[in-house]
């Protein structure tokens, strides 16, 4: 099983205590967001956790607990951006996240680490020619500490119009432009640049829509083949490797306008304010009409058998 430390928040930064606590314990559970009353378990343990796989846009909360789990394969995405506080307003300074990165690359390997540029949105001041400086300067600095990376355009959903009034689509000309230049940056420091759930096709410019999680990447992260999977993703035009996901919604404090995790700011505070470090679920604790069940788990490691003959 792939275990995602999560695509619904960000819990390397808020939550890493959390985390730890519930590895150590062998199990977590996870409340269902469409259907509040229902909880899922989940054995963490080396037996049935292939890897786990952190989204993150501050990963310094952790990275004292990497010694902690080095009986596990880890693969980091580290969200780098260039926007300033008024979009995202508890999100470090781009450049102390790179230096982050750099020392996961030392300390896991280039291979367990992924830059993710994204969302990218065009305004008067974050225009194409400003992405491109950032991308330049961030891809220089993380020349040789990474061999990925992934770029994607900001999508409008409901909520991020809601929160982020002014934003505004990316065109189609204006998205090729971009990958046209973010592919030749990347190219000259060895760097591959793919997209996830994206439905452009930028394969002129050498970007692949292989997706962030892929297969290739847990193989090479794992050392070792998985069994393939077939996976229902949320998002079209998505073709990450199938995983489970263990954070929750509206509970990111980073604050950031374009979130699509977080339906407004008061929700999350309430939200984050129900946390307890001990509880097996990551916000709150069990109640008198939730209903548990244990999940069916496996590696998917393709086990090969040694005969004598």
């Amino acid at each position: 099983m792939i275990v995602s430390v999560s695509s619904r928040t960000d819990i390397p930064a808020y939550f890493s205590q959390w985390f730890m606590k519930r590895v150590n314990e062998g199990y977590v559970y996870v409340r269902n967001p469409y259907y509040p009353t229902q909880i899922t378990k989940y054995l963490l343990n080396k037996d049935v956790v292939d890897c786990f796989v952190f989204c993150t846009k501050n990963p310094k909360p952790i990275l004292k607990y990497l010694d902690q789990l080095k009986a596990y394969p880890l693969y980091f995405f580290v969200t780098v951006t260039p926007y300033d506080k008024s979009i995202e307003p508890n999100v470090p300074h781009y450049l102390e996240v790179i230096k982050d990165i750099q020392y996961l690359s030392k300390k896991l390997g280039k291979h367990n680490v992924c830059l993710r540029y994204d969302p990218i949105f065009i305004n008067d001041i974050y225009t194409i020619e400003k992405h491109i400086h950032y991308f330049d300067e961030m891809t220089s600095l993380l020349e040789g500490y990474i061999d990925d990376c992934v770029i994607s355009f900001i999508d409008l959903y409901e909520k991020t119009k809601r929160n982020f009034p002014s934003i505004q689509e990316v065109s189609i000309s204006q998205q090729k432009e971009i990958a046209a230049d973010f592919s030749k940056i990347a190219l000259h420091k060895n760097i591959r640049i793919k997209t996830c759930a994206e439905q452009i096709d930028l394969s002129q410019y050498g970007i692949s829509q292989e997706g962030c999680i892929s297969q290739r990447i847990l193989e090479k992260t794992i050392d070792c083949d998985l069994k393939s999977q077939k996976s229902n993703p949320l998002r079209k035009g998505c073709h990450c490797f199938v995983s489970k996901d263990i954070g929750e919604y509206n509970t990111c404090m980073h604050g950031c306008l374009y979130c699509y995790a977080n339906e407004d700011k008061q929700k999350v505070i309430t939200k984050f304010q129900q946390h307890n470090p001990f509880s097996p679920l990551l916000i709150g604790n069990i109640e008198k009409d939730d209903i548990i069940k244990q999940a069916k788990q496996e590696s998917y490691k393709e086990r090969q058998l040694s005969l004598d003959i």
